[in-house]
């Protein structure tokens, strides 16, 4: 692969015909975020683009440089969601054959929009890398053309066009908050900010569970991680890319990661403005916005969010909603317990005062104690709930935190009210399951007639994989069996035996 110069990048961009097919996208303030964070907030409105999602400037530019005798070939490409529909959009527009390889994990709403625009699909594997492998190998055995979705020259201008559209659309601009997953996109909005307006900081926004951007820069090399969160689908990439890397190396000044409630706020906060729903990776520029804002008590700065694309599954809202209040700090979730005796639930309801409750669950312990899971509104963020939590301890009542408490927030207030009695060698781990039939078989058939399951919570928010919950009994001198079983069936998977939450509603 080339090294271009930054200049290079600049001179491909204002090259690059991506109008056949794309938009200039609106460039709109977000007056209630302006507001709330004192500064003014830009959205870059990549989600109302043909196919929603700014995927398709790259994969146009790469596809229209292509010889009569490539064309003639065909086009492949591997993708679970956005670049393949910016693949299939090309092809139909240059009347060019594509195949497109998605995971067999994809959900079908991503598939059918793929093959609505007319791209042949083949299903293979449960993740993107081994449909990328997949592709690579068709590729190889048909001679047709590989449009890869980030770490390409051609693919990287593409995107950049986005930044030449923020010149011509906006007075000023401090800071630009770009999505990150292979890099293709901060690469090229980077390479032409930083040859045209040097003075505008770039700064990469990528979720906790999947930051290889950020993990690169510090280890100053591409390095693989060891596993993805996939909630953000859009930008679940295990590396960065080696030309994406080489740039961003030149052009990124910061990398801010955020959590899963964060990107979730941000979704609730960009419908506010706009009354339109973007993806989870859409909504990471303004998560990270937000979440500068917060760290460097920056005011009355200019501030653009990519928001780069709104393939949302419909069914994955109800998780949005359920986390966006947490992620903004407008609900904690608390774990508390009370003397079991008359009065006590009384008392208990006056010291957290007269606040809203999102969700209540008590259970009785034993004959001295009960416990008591509640959501409880806030109106002051952080300060409340530590008021709260004060004035719950000043009443002598024992209690803990559970608002960043993963398992807690994923299952254990689904399942407050059931206790396992007399169960010996209760060991509990957390997993993600792929969304494909057979997971569930898989994971029981390695566990074969070893061990009894003494509790079983599965959840599923809409995306590729559920998150499921499982409690085994596990005889100490099975240690080494459990680890090889745990290896061998291969999906993600966290300890969760010494979690508060467990021992004080489930053990």
């Amino acid at each position: 692969m080339t090294d271009y110069s930054l200049e290079h990048y600049a001179q491909l961009i204002e090259r690059a015909p991506v109008y056949h097919v794309a938009e200039v996208t609106p460039y709109e303030r977000a007056k209630g975020l302006s507001t709330r964070t004192g500064n003014n907030v830009f959205l870059k409105r990549e989600d109302l683009q043909p196919v929603f999602s700014f995927k398709l400037r790259g994969a146009y530019n790469h596809i229209v440089h292509l010889s009569e005798a490539q064309r003639a070939r065909g086009i492949i490409a591997a993708s679970a969601g956005n670049h393949a529909q910016g693949v299939a959009l090309a092809a139909q527009r240059l009347g060019l054959k594509a195949l497109i390889v998605m995971p067999q994990t994809t959900p079908e709403i991503k598939v059918n929009s793929v093959r609505t625009l007319g791209a042949r699909i083949v299903l293979f594997g449960s993740s993107y890398d081994e449909a990328y492998r997949h592709a690579q190998e068709q590729a190889a055995e048909t001679g047709m053309c590989f449009v890869h979705p980030y770490d390409d020259p051609l693919v990287i201008a593409g995107q950049g066009t986005i930044a030449q559209e923020l010149l011509e659309q906006a007075t000023k601009i401090d800071a630009v908050f770009v999505p990150v997953g292979g890099g293709g996109l901060i690469a090229g909005i980077g390479a032409y900010l930083k040859v045209k307006r040097p003075s505008v900081r770039i700064i990469g926004v990528e979720p906790e569970d999947a930051a290889c951007l950020h993990a690169a820069m510090q280890a100053d090399e591409r390095v693989v991680l060891p596993y993805v969160g996939l909630f953000s689908d859009g930008v679940a990439v295990r590396q960065i890319g080696k030309e994406t890397f080489r740039l961003a190396k030149q052009v990124v000044d910061e990398v801010i990661t955020v959590t899963t409630d964060e990107i979730c706020a941000a979704i609730k906060d960009i419908f506010d403005d706009t009354r339109s729903i973007t993806e989870p990776a859409g909504a990471l520029g303004v998560a990270g916005i937000k979440k500068y804002v917060e760290r460097n008590a920056a005011k009355d700065q200019h501030f653009t969010a990519i928001a780069s694309g709104a393939n949302m599954n419909f069914d994955r809202l109800r998780h949005v909603a359920e986390r966006a209040e947490i992620g903004e700090h407008r609900e904690a979730l608390l774990a508390v317990t009370i003397p079991e005796r008359p009065g006590s639930f009384r008392r208990f309801c006056e010291t957290v005062g007269n606040r809203g409750i999102t969700e209540f669950n008590y259970r009785m312990a034993d004959p001295e104690q009960a416990h008591v899971f509640a959501g409880i509104q806030l109106q002051n963020g952080l300060a409340e709930r530590d008021a709260i939590i004060a004035a719950l301890s000043d009443a002598d009542y024992p209690v803990l935190d559970m608002t960043d408490n993963e398992m807690a927030k994923m299952h254990i207030r689904y399942m407050v009210g059931g206790r396992g009695k007399g169960v010996a060698h209760e060991r509990l781990f957390r997993f993600i399951f792929p969304e494909r039939p057979g997971a569930l078989l898989h994971f029981l058939n390695g566990m074969g007639q070893h061990w009894n399951i003494s509790l079983f919570h599965y959840r599923n928010h809409g995306s590729a994989y559920g998150r499921v919950l499982v409690g085994m009994q596990v005889p100490p001198e099975d240690e080494a069996a459990l680890r090889q079983f745990l290896a061998d069936v291969g999906y993600p998977w966290w300890e969760e035996s010494d979690n508060p939450a467990y021992t004080l509603f489930l053990s």
